[in-house]
């Protein structure tokens, strides 16, 4: 597996994360989900990224990690869903991370994103404070922010956070020539989710729901065929695009994890086809309806 530098962090990273919402699905039965996350270290995986509200997702991954927790990285997302606490508030950042480390049962977290919060209240500045005290105190080793558009925006030129997550695949490349630039100087490190566009090439007619209708309506406006398979295309394009120093995939399935592995390992794409795949998707991106 390739590692990488996190942005100036200090920390490395694999280039293929997982992502664990999977964990958090309950027809995934204990024995499975420690089969899949075991699996997915012993292949290399270093970096493990979850959620408060991923269902148990944090709680299974805290039983699961404790002989292996000096080889991963973990991350997480907080600021909402605290009984006592009103969400985005700082009170409600500071008892996310409390319970993130008493659930995944470890004594610090390696990264802790905002979790898509809006830059109206990231402007206030009380949620990052709480971050950033968390750090203070050891509890958390890097702030973060995973979000999208104008919230991932001000997250960047914020100087206050050191490392962010956002989508990046062959049909959302808008970060490619602003923010990752901005993060990359910044020493930011850079988490890509969504590598595969949730797959839309596997659907006839437009899907519906978790924003395929959007990358859908992408991919058939690109209109490209390169004889590749089409999941090994975007992962590579994505895991090997500048600036990106991990990229997160869910699965609940231990043969598309180790198939995802092995297409990390073939490297970075031809140049003729990342060429085409940029130019694609600049000659339409103008024209793309809404925000995803």
């Amino acid at each position: 597996m390739d590692i990488r530098d996190f942005g100036t962090t200090g920390l490395k990273v694999s280039a293929l994360g997982f992502g664990a919402g999977h964990l958090g699905d309950d027809h995934l039965s204990d024995a499975e989900a420690k089969r899949l996350l075991t699996t997915a270290i012993d292949l290399g995986i270093t970096l493990i990224d979850t959620a408060r509200g991923y269902g148990r997702s944090e709680e299974r991954i805290g039983k699961l990690v404790q002989s292996r927790r000096k080889d991963l990285l973990l991350s997480t997302k907080v600021g909402y869903g605290i009984p006592s606490e009103t969400d985005w508030t700082y009170e409600a950042v500071v008892a996310g991370v409390h319970e993130a480390l008493k659930i995944l049962r470890t004594d610090f977290i390696d990264i802790v994103h905002l979790h898509s919060c809006p830059q109206e209240t990231l402007r206030q500045g009380r949620v990052i404070d709480a971050l950033q005290k968390m750090v203070e105190e050891g509890k958390i080793r890097v702030a973060a922010y995973s979000g999208e558009n104008e919230d991932l925006t001000f997250a960047v030129v914020s100087s206050r956070f050191r490392s962010l997550q956002c989508s990046v695949n062959i049909c959302d490349q808008r970060v490619l020539d602003g923010i990752l630039p901005m993060a990359k100087q910044a020493g930011m490190g850079v988490i890509a989710k969504r590598p595969i566009a949730n797959a839309p090439w596997q659907y006839a007619d437009c899907p519906v729901g978790q924003y395929a209708e959007e990358y859908w309506h992408r991919w058939k406006t690109m209109n490209l065929d390169f004889g590749m398979d089409w999941n090994e295309l975007a992962l590579r394009f994505t895991a090997y695009t500048w600036g990106v120093d991990s990229c997160i995939v869910g699965t609940s399935s231990i043969e598309h994890l180790k198939r995802n592995v092995a297409v990390i390992e073939r490297g970075i794409l031809p140049q003729d086809v990342i060429t085409q795949l940029r130019g694609s998707f600049h000659r339409h991106d103008n024209n793309w309806i809404g925000q995803i």
